[in-house]
């Protein structure tokens, strides 16, 4: 490398796809820069009751693998991308294993594989039962704290209030604040955004508060084509208690036997699917959310389950704290948002429209999670998607570039973030119509205002950008695919399968791209 190189690629986020690709480059002896709002370990990984997919059983295949995920995807999935990532799996857990990871094991000793939701197989492997992401970030997170004190990663704790802009468009670099409100413009190499997703947008989510949609709105502003933003993904079974965080019960519970149950004890799932209660999550968010719109309520009934505790410790330690003893009570349920499928246009590699951006894990959309995700998938392809990242930048020496410009400006009041999320909520949630998508825009309509401001005002203003994005997909797109679900268009059109590509505008509209979207060299 020239010395003009020796800038580090900074990484902006702290879960599994930002520390693998991190991994991946300080084992190349490459310079990195990891910035995370809460530091290492932020973002929504730790808290993953779901395992990691892949094909461990010589009864399993590759190809079975790659249907369920594109069934799933409800015909949206780009199949070599797919292709690639079911045949990475198993690697991807392997060299996870290696930096200390340890699954569940069966009574031979081996990685015990369970059956979740949309799978024709078993073929998940857990950590702790339902712990499996605490696992994942504490080993990731080990490695890198070690890389750290060793002065090969510098951490940064730090909000990412704008990208750096070159003369030509080209990121390079990031502007910041840090606790104390101190302005920085830091320069790079590269900026790989893995700041997971916009969770917090909605007033029930699985997410934690650092889910504000940050990369999203950072990629937005500075041109990036965003993909599929319409397609946000509702757990069906939520743990229904109050409060705005909730814990989503695992589809591991209902693979082990585990049944939904109406106010009156039936089965909701049994004429529904023909998988029951392990359809895929779209079809059975619908139905849940569909029951309660009548006045009813649903339950997961695990009273079957031998030894709960012991099986699904995290939920168990949830329910007991709210009052619920799951061997012998069923657990009240409902959706809540979980995961967004669209984002950031971008390979499998991270490599994003934009030159010297790149997007991994949930922030991004690689073709592989396509209209729906496919259960235990995305911790998967966080894993690979990192590791390929890495590796490609580890190969590349691009020019460099000086700054020219920067994508913030001024904050949003956090007061506005309480009536944001109930806009949301009532516009933009599991079923959606063409009244509820125009009240909900109107309502959010206003010029964009990154921030420079505290932290809380950036996320609002990101958030609000980004909910606005998402609510001008879902409403071009009529008709009811994967997890986008239209009360005044039920049906899946032939004409809508096809992906729905955005960008913004100087006056902060979002339009179609107008061309085929192609990721960066």
């Amino acid at each position: 490398m020239t010395g003009a190189d020796e800038r580090p690629v900074i990484i902006v986020g702290g879960g599994a796809a930002a520390l693998s690709t991190a991994i991946s480059l300080i084992g190349a002896g490459q310079p990195v820069m990891i910035i995370g709002k809460d530091g290492v370990g932020d973002g929504s990984t730790a808290l993953a009751q779901g395992g990691l997919a892949a094909v461990l059983d010589p009864a399993d295949s590759a190809e079975a693998h790659q249907l369920d995920t594109q069934t799933a995807g409800a015909g949206l999935c780009d199949p070599d991308a797919v292709r690639e990532l079911v045949q990475a799996a198993p690697g991807a857990i392997a060299r996870l294993a290696t930096l200390g990871a340890r699954f569940d094991t069966d009574r031979h000793g081996d990685w015990a594989l369970g059956l979740e939701g949309g799978h024709s197989a078993r073929r998940v492997v857990h950590a702790g039962g339902d712990a499996s992401g605490a696992m994942v970030a504490a080993t990731l997170g080990s490695a890198i704290r070690s890389a750290a004190a060793e002065g090969r990663a510098e951490l940064v704790r730090a909000m990412v209030s704008g990208l750096l802009l070159g003369a030509d468009g080209e990121v390079c670099g990031v502007q910041t604040v840090d606790e104390d409100g101190t302005v920085r413009q830091l320069r790079a190499r590269a900026v790989v955004l893995a700041t997971g997703g916009p969770g917090r947008a909605w007033p029930l989510t699985t997410n934690p508060p650092t889910a504000t949609g940050d990369g999203l709105a950072l990629a937005l502003r500075a041109g990036a084509v965003a993909r599929d933003l319409e397609f946000v993904q509702f757990h069906p079974t939520a743990l229904d208690v109050p409060g705005p965080q909730t814990v989503l019960v695992s589809e591991a519970v209902r693979g082990e036997g585990a049944v939904l149950v109406d106010e009156t004890g039936s089965a909701l799932m049994v004429e529904r699917h023909r998988l029951g209660d392990l359809a895929p999550r779209d079809v059975v968010a619908a139905a849940i959310h569909e029951h309660q719109l009548t006045g009813g309520r649903v339950w997961l009934d695990a009273t079957m389950i031998d030894d709960f505790a012991s099986h699904f410790p995290t939920v168990d330690r949830f329910c007991r704290a709210a009052g619920i003893v799951p061997e012998t009570d069923p657990i009240p349920v409902r959706p809540a948002e979980h995961y967004h499928c669209g984002g950031v246009l971008a390979d499998l590699s991270g490599r994003t429209t934009v030159r010297g951006l790149y997007a991994v894990g949930e922030v991004a959309s690689t073709g592989v999670q396509g209209a729906n995700r496919l259960a235990s998938n995305s911790l998967t392809e966080a894993l690979i998607a990192g590791e390929r990242a890495g590796a490609l930048l580890a190969r590349s020496a691009g020019t460099p570039t000086e700054p020219v410009r920067s994508t913030a400006g001024d904050g949003l009041d956090r007061s506005a973030l309480s009536a944001l999320r109930s806009v949301v909520g009532r516009g933009i949630g599991v079923l959606r119509d063409r009244t509820g998508l125009l009240d909900a825009l109107a309502a959010l309509d206003g010029p964009d205002v990154p921030g420079d401001g505290t932290r809380a005002d950036i996320e609002t203003a990101n958030l609000r950008l980004v909910a606005r994005a998402i609510g001008t997909a879902a409403l071009n797109r009529t008709e009811s695919r994967g997890c986008h679900r239209r009360s005044d268009h039920r049906r899946t059109s032939e004409q809508w399968q096809r992906h729905q590509e955005l960008i913004m505008t100087a006056g902060g509209d979002f339009v179609p791209s107008g061309r085929s979207a192609q990721v960066a060299a």
